[in-house]
């Protein structure tokens, strides 16, 4: 009897023991989610406390919350308790993460949760989100990704249209990118949007407003089934509710929406083998090609240039051209490519060059025989050659080489037939004329002396220009000038590199002008307002003509970044900037 009492004693105090213990957990909604999705994390207890402090949610944005729920039962006469701290978080990219310890002080105890870990991959298709403060906002955006093509070839351009479908029953305030699609199996050239434009539309046979967010050409690089990765965007939306105002206008509330353009899969196809040429280099388009040279007629040692260009549409940038052969007698550098190409909604188009430079040795004909060009033309799905003309370059004058160059006309190639001259060694002397070497003595010469006193003499003078080089690195604003000076030099030449490239051209034309500005008087680019540079400038007694076409210039380079401009125009631009240049360094 006193043993049952003892285990019975004994279990309720253990049961007492147990109902008495603090529960402290945090839970999530899901430990892997889209970086469209958004996540619930929860920390609940089993008694009330004080001092609740939530962890940081690196990695999150905290989009809602803390939510504060309290259930208290009685059941059976045993009361149950819990009180739930809910937050909603929006990942901010891709990665893994980890939610922190949360803690709070309960009956003078201080209690942690334990850390959880959260993966955050690409966005989902279909997000499945357990808010349903935004379900007005999901019904009303979409966010679509227009493929132009779904079957193209390997190297064919097809275009990526992202479009923002807004219904006129919520409004847009702003968006940004949360996640770009890196396109890692295509070669990618993004379209510049210069400025959105809101256009009517329809989306699933609804009206709808959209804009164009973002359009990008890609040539898929390998064969098969390849995924497009989706934009990835969070918009505030303007979402109306049934509350008014005190006039009866109808009340909004914003919701931060997350939305994606979905994965797209396309299937490239190989290029076909049938009829494949053996020098075909993967250019795939429409395409002319020519062979030039910019003199057929010329004296030995001079030299001319022969260009090799391909020109038209088609994956310009990813081929490489057929390389020029030469006879001997010929000198050939290596050749300078250039590269006029142009991308637009259809893909790349232009012209492709090498620009070979030659330099004849002798006099005599010197032919270029013909080359061969190989590309799959995508209008009729086949192979197609162009094959170059033979060009004959004539060498008028200079030394005689001894051989004539012919073509044969049985075998195709090129023959050298030596002709003897009878003085192909007319440059030897037959006569040496050889004089006896008379011997000097360098003891006590006038070159010893010379070479015994020089460093002495040398010691004066490099302690000369040691001073004025300490001199020259004290002058800090003397050395700023001359810094900005070198630069400006510097960037003018980059310039004029880059005629043909506005953005380029334009921005290394307005770096020379300022650090010009810098140099000549002394300003800073923050202070370097059209008034008060005209004002220094006369100041210096530059003339006003001269002071209008320097801002004029500083103008162009503005007005280059929102309007086209021609490569004559970039050209006289660069004079203009030369010759102003040069007319302040005389008058200043």
């Amino acid at each position: 009897m006193k043993l049952k009492l003892i285990f019975l004693t004994l279990f309720l105090i253990t049961a007492q023991l147990t109902s008495a213990q603090v529960k402290f957990v945090a839970k999530v909604s899901k430990k892997t989610l889209g970086v469209n999705e958004r996540l619930r994390v929860d920390f609940e207890m089993n008694k009330d406390g004080d001092n609740f402090t939530p962890p940081s949610f690196l990695g999150f944005t905290v989009v809602g919350g803390p939510n504060q729920s309290i259930s208290n039962s009685w059941i059976n006469g045993k009361r149950s308790y819990a009180k739930t701290f809910s937050y909603f978080l929006e990942p901010k990219g891709r990665g893994n993460f980890t939610i922190k310890q949360a803690k709070i002080e309960i009956d003078g105890q201080t209690y942690k949760t334990l850390p959880i870990k959260i993966t955050v991959t690409g966005a989902v298709d279909k997000p499945k989100d357990g808010n349903d403060t935004d379900f007005v906002a999901s019904e009303n955006l979409h966010l679509v990704a227009e493929v132009s093509k779904g079957e193209p070839y390997l190297n064919e351009a097809i275009t990526v249209v992202y479009k923002l479908y807004v219904s006129p029953r919520i409004s847009v305030s702003n968006w940004r990118e949360l996640d770009s699609p890196k396109y890692s199996d295509f070669w990618s050239q993004a379209i510049d949007m210069k400025q959105l434009k809101i256009e009517n539309g329809q989306y699933k046979g609804e009206p709808y407003r959209y804009v164009v967010l973002r359009k990008t050409v890609l040539y898929p690089q390998k064969t098969g089934k390849l995924n497009i990765e989706p934009l990835t965007l969070t918009v505030s939306v303007d979402v109306p509710t049934k509350r008014r105002d005190i006039f009866g206008g109808r009340l909004y509330s914003t919701v931060n929406k997350t939305v994606a353009a979905g994965n797209r899969t396309i299937n490239v196809k190989p290029l076909p083998t049938q009829g494949k040429p053996d020098d075909f280099s993967g250019a795939v388009g429409s395409f002319k090609f020519e062979v030039t040279t910019n003199k057929n007629a010329l004296d030995a040692t001079e030299s001319l240039d022969a260009r090799v260009t391909v020109s038209g549409n088609g994956n310009l940038k990813l081929f490489d051209l057929p390389k020029l052969n030469v006879p001997n007698g010929l000198e050939q550098y290596e050749p300078q490519h250039n590269e006029r190409v142009r991308t637009n909604l259809t893909g790349m188009g232009g012209s492709i060059s090498d620009t070979y430079t030659l330099v004849p040795q002798y006099k005599g004909k010197y032919p270029l025989p013909p080359i061969s060009f190989s590309y799959f033309d995508l209008n009729t799905e086949s192979y197609k050659r162009i094959t170059s003309e033979e060009i004959v370059i004539d060498v008028k004058k200079g030394p005689d080489g001894g051989d004539t160059v012919t073509l044969s006309e049985s075998s195709g190639t090129n023959k050298k037939v030596v002709t003897q001259t009878g003085n192909q060694f007319r440059f030897l002397k037959s006569s040496a004329n050889l004089q006896p070497i008379k011997r000097t003595h360098f003891f006590k010469s006038t070159t010893y002396w010379l070479t015994l006193t020089a460093p002495l003499l040398a010691i004066p003078i490099f302690l000369f220009l040691g001073k004025k080089r300490e001199e020259r690195l004290s002058d800090v604003s003397g050395n700023r000038v001359r810094k900005a000076d070198k630069l400006a030099r510097k960037y003018l030449s980059e310039a004029r590199k880059n005629l043909g490239d506005q953005k380029e051209f334009y921005i290394a034309m307005e770096r020379a002008l300022h650090n010009y500005l810098k140099a000549k008087l002394n300003i800073q680019t923050s202070d370097m307002s059209k008034d008060r540079i005209q004002r220094l400038l006369k100041e210096r007694n530059v003339d006003d003509t001269i002071s209008i076409e320097f801002i004029a210039l500083l103008e162009s380079c503005e007005f280059a970044r929102y309007t086209p401009s021609s490569t004559s125009a970039m050209q006289q631009d660069y004079d203009k900037a030369s010759r102003v240049i040069a007319a302040i360094d005389k008058q200043v």
